[in-house]
């Protein structure tokens, strides 16, 4: 009859594998989405992309400001704002129209590109040579009672500072504030978002923001009291008017569909997940490690109940030998006594044999120490059929890498996301053309785009083939600054060696310093070898990862 309890390897399994699997809820309970909270960096990000749109009278003193609304930019150089902003432009032939950026020296002049009074949008294009940040447009459901933010030039502000023509031809911050959608209200002229983010005379034509720095709509009025002033309740032009406009006008704006979620939010739940994954692989880990120590035990135990059963064989024998000798010596005497020689030779020859098998027999059996080296022998090797499971960590690849996005492990509020082809040597060099630095194990790769006004941090783990980007979306100021930084070194060439790959990291903390203490955004992607089709990888590779600003 068997045994009722069960192998102690595999109580140890299940024990292991129900602890881990409570461990699991935990870290699932903890890892719960949350709603979005909003990052200042983010909206801060996006408020570079807002202009005060000026309209000017030009005559013989000179310019005058006659009026002025906000603006985003949707390219570097077409911006977006409300129709009735322009209004007086259509009218008068001696105005002009200007664009004054949130940041910089100076503002610029712009025309009229495209103009849709039905649902209040307009698209103007900078005349001169200047480039914007672009904001990103967000594609997705605005949920009910989702936090907004709208940022644009209100006039009662500028009257308040006491700003003169100056002041408003100047590039200045432009002004936020925060409320909540509120959903199933649009007005009967075109759809719009029905918001509670303060707006004034100024802000029409600005963005009404996600709380990733997102637009979602574009700031046109407000309700009107019984007194005849402003009150609490706002319109943006909806997504589903700014969308079509932008397509007929043959624009391909930055649009993101991706959730929403905080700084916070995403640390939490790369904390949580690094639990999972550990948990689950020391789960794995075990269970190969019981089953490897099982088929071991089995083997040996195995290999000890056959040779017992040798043993108990061979004494067997030993035994019947013997009695057949007895029995072989007993006839062989009678024959004798019967003085028939020949038949007592025969039985005295067989009764010998019996004594040699017996003996045979006997000294041939496996003794104790016999039996605990065979199950020791045969637990070897079953060990050795099934190798002993060790984490996949001392791997370093080289070559050819596809690596894709992976949006469960990465927080995106602007960014694309397409894969990205890597060519990694194991001294850091990606793509045959650029050198990482090397800092505490870690290699980095510090790149600057004026274009869209960002510094980013390229990061490749080799061991556990994940490539992964930092991205800050900056002012001019900490980007004049991460520029200065940059001139005050000379990144190696490939293959420069280690010492000069750990200097290159040392001398990039100059710039690190500089940067917000969290990124805007965390692209993470999973590497793997890339088919071999050598020609177009390599040329899709050199556009990707090595790049340098």
């Amino acid at each position: 009859m068997g045994s009722r309890f069960p192998h102690p390897a595999k109580a140890l399994q299940a024990i292991r594998l129900v602890l881990c699997a409570l461990l699991l809820a935990c870290t699932m309970n903890l890892a719960a989405p949350s709603p979005a909270r909003a990052d200042s960096a983010d909206i801060n990000a996006a408020a570079r992309s807002v202009v005060r749109v000026v309209i000017v009278l030009r005559d013989s003193s000179g310019y005058d400001v006659i009026g002025h609304g906000t603006g985003f930019a949707v390219t570097s150089k077409l911006i977006v704002t409300n129709a009735h902003v322009l209004a007086p432009l259509l009218e008068d032939d001696r105005l002009r129209l200007g664009v004054v950026p949130a940041q910089g020296r100076t503002g610029y002049f712009a025309r009229i590109v495209r103009v849709s009074s039905d649902v209040d949008l307009a698209l103007i294009e900078l005349t001169e040579d200047a480039s914007l940040p672009v904001a990103t447009l967000y594609t997705g459901a605005v949920e009910d009672g989702a936090d907004v933010f709208a940022v644009g030039y209100p006039a009662n502000v500028d009257e308040a500072l006491g700003l003169g023509l100056n002041g408003l031809v100047s590039p200045q911050a432009p002004v936020k504030s925060r409320g909540q959608v509120s959903g199933g209200r649009s007005s009967s002229q075109f759809d719009t978002l029905l918001h509670t983010a303060p707006i004034g005379t100024g802000n029409s034509g600005g963005p009404l923001l996600d709380a990733c720095g997102r637009v979602v709509g574009v700031n046109s009025f407000g309700t009107i009291s019984d007194n005849g002033s402003d009150s609490e309740f706002y319109f943006a032009v909806s997504m589903r008017e700014l969308a079509p406009f932008l397509r007929k006008a043959g624009v391909s704006a930055h649009t993101n569909a991706l959730p929403c979620q905080s700084l916070a939010a995403f640390d939490a739940d790369e904390s949580a997940r690094a639990l999972r994954e550990s948990a689950a692989q020391q789960a794995r880990l075990e269970a190969a490690a019981a089953e490897r120590r099982f088929k071991a035990e089995r083997a040996s135990r195995r290999a000890e109940l056959e040779t017992i059963d040798d043993r108990e064989t061979l004494m067997a024998l030993a035994g019947l030998m013997l009695a057949l000798m007895v029995l072989g010596a007993a006839v062989s005497m009678r024959f004798y006594a019967r003085q028939e020689q020949e038949q007592g030779m025969a039985s005295a020859v067989f009764a010998l044999l019996c004594l040699v098998g017996a003996l045979a027999a006997w000294f041939s059996r496996p003794s104790v120490d016999d039996i605990v080296e065979r199950a020791a022998q045969a637990e070897r090797a079953a060990m050795a059929e099934v190798p002993e499971v060790t984490p996949p960590d001392s791997l370093v690849d080289k070559g050819r890498f596809v690596c894709r996005f992976r949006p469960e492990r990465s927080r995106v509020t602007v960014s694309s996301t397409n894969e990205v082809r890597l060519d990694w040597s194991p001294d850091g060099c990606v793509n045959e053309k650029t050198q990482y630095g090397l800092m505490d194990g870690d290699w980095t790769r510090i790149s600057i785009n004026g274009g869209d006004q960002t510094v980013s941090l390229n990061r490749y783990d080799p061991q556990g083939r994940v490539y992964s980007v930092d991205r800050y979306l900056v002012d001019l100021q900490t980007m004049d600054a991460a520029r200065k930084a940059r001139a005050d070194f000379q990144a190696p060439a490939c293959g420069a060696g280690e010492d000069a790959a750990r200097e290159l990291g040392d001398a990039q903390q100059a710039i690190r310093a500089l940067l917000p203490k969290m990124p805007n955004e965390r692209l993470v992607y999973s590497c793997e070898p890339a088919p071999n089709d050598s020609a177009a990888n390599a040329a899709a590779a050199k556009k990707t990862a090595g790049s340098e600003g």
